[in-house]
């Protein structure tokens, strides 16, 4: 699986640092945080996080991680079905 997951640093202050980690010890996915994803404003409200492409955000971090777990679950659940 080639998964991008990406991480906006100045989102940490949720603990969003936590979910980075936690991601890259289970799951075969790149992980990449960046100093900026350009959607400030949005920062400042809630964690949230781009799977592959797609915006997820959850209103802490430990949900966070589990609506990424859940699309990368579905991820995988579709890469066995083809």
């Amino acid at each position: 699986m080639s998964i991008i997951i990406e991480f906006c640093t100045n989102n940490s202050y949720f603990g969003t640092d936590k979910v980075l980690s936690t991601l890259e010890d289970r799951f075969d996915c790149q992980v990449v945080e960046y100093g900026c994803l350009t959607s400030c404003g949005q920062c400042y409200l809630m964690p949230f996080a781009y799977v592959d492409g797609d915006w997820v955000e959850a209103p802490t971090a430990e949900e966070l991680l589990e609506v990424i777990v859940l699309k990368l679950e579905s991820f995988q659940d579709d890469e066995e079905k083809s």
